[in-house]
C-alpha cells in the first residue's frame, strides 16, 4: 500500500498515564485495526461517549494510526517509523535534564567546599543533627579531603553495609592522592567484613592499626577541621574549624596511632601483645567496677565475649565468683607493689 497522501500527527506531551493507556486498551485497540487494516473516519469509537475514544485518540496522536484521505480511513502504522519522533524529544529532554542538574550539584559543591573549610569567627564550632545530616555532611567533607584523613572507629568491628559505602568512598580519596590512617580497636580484628575493608583500602595506600584502649569516634579532614560526637548521643554530631582545637584532637590521634599495632601485622609478638592489651584491659574494666555491658561497649565486644575473657581471667586465678576473682587481682597487685618497692 501506498503512503503518499497519508496525514500523521504527532503531538509530544506524554506522561505515565498515555503510556499505560498504550500499554492497555490502546494497544488491544491497535492490534485490533491491524487486524481489520483500517478504521473508518466514521466509526463509533470517534464519539465522545465510547470506552475507546480515548485509546483511539491516542493512537491518532502518536501517529501509529494515519488518515489516508483516499480511504477516508485512519491506517495502522509500523510502531518502528513512530518510536523514534516520540522517544527521542524524551530523551534529549533527559539529557538535557541531566546537564542541568550536574551543574546545579557542582555548584552547590563548590559553595559547601567554602563552608565546611572556612571557620566563620563567631561560630568555628557547628553541630550537626540526624544521621542523615551527619552521614551527608562526612561523605562531602571526605570527598572534599586533599591532602590527609585521620579516622579514628572505636566499638570494634562496623556492620558490612556500612563498610560497603565507606569502602567506595575512601577508595575515591585515596585515589586523588589523599593520606588516609585509621585506628581501631583489637576486636575489629576479629571482623571478616573488616578485614576485606582493611585489606581493598590498604591496597590503595591507607593505613590501619588498632589499639586496646576505648576512645572516641573521630574524623579529621586535612587537619583543618575535625568531626567528633556530639555530647547527647550518636545523632549529634560537631564540625570543629578551630585550628587550636584540630591541632589538639590530632596530637591525640598521633600518641594513640603511636601505640597501636598494624592490622596486617600478624607476627607471633604481635598477636602475643594484643593478648596482653585484651587481659590488661579486662582487668581494668573489673577493677574500675564497670558493668559488663558497659565494659564490652568500651572494648567494642558483645557482652557475651567479654563474659569469656571474665571466665578466661577465673579460670588464671582460680576462682569460682566474681568477688574470689576481685580478691585474688587484690592480692596479685599488692605483692606486685611490694615487690617494685623492695627494688626500690
Amino acid at each position: 500500500m501506498s503512503f503518499w497522501g497519508i496525514i500523521v500527527r504527532v503531538t509530544s506531551d506524554y506522561g505515565p498515564e498515555q503510556r499505560e493507556l498504550l500499554q492497555t486498551v490502546a494497544a488491544r485497540t491497535y492490534r485490533d485495526l491491524v487486524d481489520a487494516g483500517s478504521l473508518a473516519s466514521d466509526d463509533p469509537r470517534f464519539a465522545e461517549d465510547h470506552p475507546e475514544r480515548a485509546a483511539v485518540e491516542l493512537l491518532v496522536d502518536l501517529g501509529l494510526l494515519a488518515l489516508d484521505p483516499l480511504l477516508d480511513a485512519y491506517v495502522p502504522v509500523d510502531p518502528a517509523t513512530v518510536q523514534s519522533r516520540v522517544v527521542a524529544p524524551m530523551g534529549q529532554q533527559a539529557t538535557d535534564l541531566l546537564t542541568e542538574s550536574t551543574a546545579w550539584a557542582n555548584t552547590f559543591a563548590t559553595l559547601g567546599q567554602a563552608y565546611r573549610h572556612t571557620s566563620p569567627g563567631a561560630s568555628p564550632v557547628l553541630e550537626l543533627r540526624g544521621y542523615a545530616n551527619i552521614n551527608r555532611f562526612i561523605q562531602t567533607a571526605v570527598g572534599d579531603a586533599q591532602k590527609e584523613l585521620l579516622t579514628a572507629q572505636p566499638a570494634g568491628a562496623r556492620s558490612a553495609a556500612t563498610l560497603d559505602v565507606a569502602v567506595e568512598r575512601d577508595i575515591r580519596a585515596l585515589s586523588r592522592g589523599v593520606a588516609m590512617r585509621t585506628l581501631y580497636q583489637h576486636s575489629a580484628r576479629r571482623s571478616t567484613a573488616t578485614r576485606e575493608y582493611v585489606q581493598r583500602v590498604s591496597a590503595h595506600g591507607a593505613e590501619v592499626r588498632t589499639l586496646d584502649e576505648f576512645f572516641n569516634r573521630l574524623i579529621v579532614v586535612d587537619q583543618t577541621m575535625a568531626i567528633v560526637p556530639g555530647a547527647e548521643g550518636t545523632h549529634v554530631a560537631v564540625a570543629i574549624h578551630d585550628r587550636s582545637l584540630v591541632a589538639y584532637l590530632v596530637d591525640i590521634f598521633e600518641r594513640y596511632w603511636e601505640r597501636a599495632h598494624d592490622f596486617s601485622d600478624r607476627d607471633i609478638d604481635t598477636t602475643r601483645d594484643i593478648a596482653d592489651d585484651v587481659h590488661n584491659m579486662t582487668v581494668r574494666m573489673l577493677v574500675e567496677g564497670h558493668s559488663d555491658n558497659a565494659s564490652a561497649k568500651r572494648m567494642g565486644v558483645s557482652a557475651r565475649t567479654f563474659a569469656g575473657y571474665v571466665a578466661a581471667l577465673k579460670d588464671e586465678y582460680g576462682a569460682e565468683t566474681r568477688f574470689q576473682l576481685g580478691y585474688a587481682m587484690g592480692q596479685q597487685a599488692a605483692r606486685e607493689g611490694r615487690r617494685r618497692r623492695e627494688a626500690e
